[in-house]
């Protein structure tokens, strides 16, 4: 209960269930779909005295929170399309509970892809071909009344492990006292991409459950998270890179022009390090002049680089 001896007061509350962890199976005749989801469900609203007054009759259990993401796993239509099952979910718990104002939905998708057997998709096998997940962070705002529920979306992915072997310099950086790292014109350049991109809502058509269908089809996210996808993988090979920094810049600058639904994107790059071992004990040459030529590394996870940034359209 609220005292005379409290210092300070309560200025933002959220809560929910995490690391929920539901696998999907879709039938359709002999062909299957499987997606397998780890969803974070946050609410906010007219909550704050559960806190300050022990007050449980506003506190949806975060038990009915995690029941919730499994009803919807079976029965949302939008299941396989992690965006719009997001949205989905959002827009559930703020139509739901009259004091629910906020809802945060984030979903890590782990990766299945069909196994090919004679060059053919497999109708039910699936292999994990990757540590890569896709990502989505769902925000949806009916704090203006339920009538004109406001969202905003992201898409991206993270551990998608990257490397190329040439095409990749770093030269003409500050030099001082504290200064060992040698230029290098032709490096080892391997990274772990985790991207986010926020994504316009079409404005003319209103954010409802009903129009849910209609929003997946104007945005058409398998092809979206594909063309991103492509474009952050195209430029890390394409691009003659002069550090992770412009790499970076480039890659972002390419999935604005591809993706018109894209407003911003941000980006973070450890830059995952290969260290030339020196062999000319054993004379053996290992190549570890300027112009790189090393054959033989010692991959090191710490210390790395860690590079960010975002682009936002103008």
């Amino acid at each position: 209960m609220s005292t005379s001896q409290e210092l300070g007061y309560l200025s933002a509350a959220r809560y929910g269930k995490q690391l929920v962890k539901v696998a999907r199976v879709v039938r359709e005749g002999d062909q299957h779909f499987i997606v397998e989801y780890v969803i974070r469900a946050l609410l906010e609203g007219d909550i704050e005295t559960s806190y300050t007054e022990a007050d449980n009759s506003v506190v949806v259990a975060t038990d009915s929170i995690k029941n919730t993401c499994n009803i919807f796993a079976k029965t949302s239509p939008h299941v396989l399309n992690a965006p719009v099952f997001a949205l989905h979910l959002g827009i559930h718990f703020v139509t739901k509970y009259a004091h629910i104002t906020k809802s945060f939905i984030d979903i890590e998708q782990l990766k299945w892809s069909r196994i090919e057997v004679n060059g053919k998709p497999h109708k039910w096998s699936f292999v994990r071909d990757g540590d890569e997940k896709s990502l989505v962070e769902c925000v949806v705002d009916a704090s203006a009344g339920k009538e004109s529920i406001k969202g905003e979306l992201k898409v991206g992915m993270k551990d998608l492990l990257v490397l190329k072997t040439s095409g990749s310099a770093f030269e003409n950086f500050v030099r001082d006292e504290y200064t060992t790292l040698g230029e290098v014109s032709d490096r080892i350049f391997s990274t772990s991409v985790s991207i986010q991109s926020s994504i316009s809502l079409p404005p003319n058509i209103p954010l409802t459950i009903d129009n849910l269908g209609e929003i997946a089809k104007e945005l058409n996210f398998p092809k979206l998270t594909g063309q991103i996808t492509k474009d952050v993988l195209e430029t890390f090979a394409e691009d003659e890179s002069a550090s992770v920094q412009a790499t970076m810049y480039i890659t972002m600058q390419n999935i604005l022009k591809s993706c018109p639904a894209v407003k911003e994107t941000s980006m973070q790059l450890p830059n995952k390090h290969y260290i030339p071992i020196n062999l000319s004990a054993f004379n053996l040459d290992n190549g570890l002049g300027k112009d790189g030529g090393a054959e033989v590394f010692h991959p090191t996870a710490d210390p790395s680089g860690y590079i960010t940034a975002t682009v936002t359209r103008k």
